[in-house]
């Protein structure tokens, strides 16, 4: 409990998602949502694998910002591959960088 209180406190920062929105273009027949999407994801909590948009206190449960839909792999970005959490309401919750979890 004293670790989701503490999450409150964070700092979310500007971000530029211009590289993001790049990367998406090439998927925009599946998803012609998506660079508008990640456009406005222009503040940001950034860690060592994971960029978080939408705060993921309480995820899922009716009062979270966090309402997961699905994962989108956008391939051969400049950051190698990477994993889009999209929540309802096309929004995205974060990205995480697939290659940067293994190494050490």
């Amino acid at each position: 409990m004293k670790i989701l209180h503490a999450l409150k406190y964070f700092k979310y920062k500007k971000y530029d998602p211009s590289w993001l929105v790049d990367a998406s273009k090439s998927y925009i027949d599946e998803y012609p949502w998506l660079p508008d999407a990640i456009s406005k994801c222009t503040l940001a909590l950034e860690g060592k694998n994971y960029i978080r948009f939408v705060s993921s206190i309480r995820p899922n449960k009716p009062s979270s910002e966090w309402q997961f839909r699905e994962n989108i792999i956008l391939e051969d970005t400049i950051e190698g591959d990477v994993i889009l959490d999209i929540l309802h309401g096309d929004r995205i919750g974060g990205v995480e960088f697939y290659i940067r979890r293994f190494k050490k």
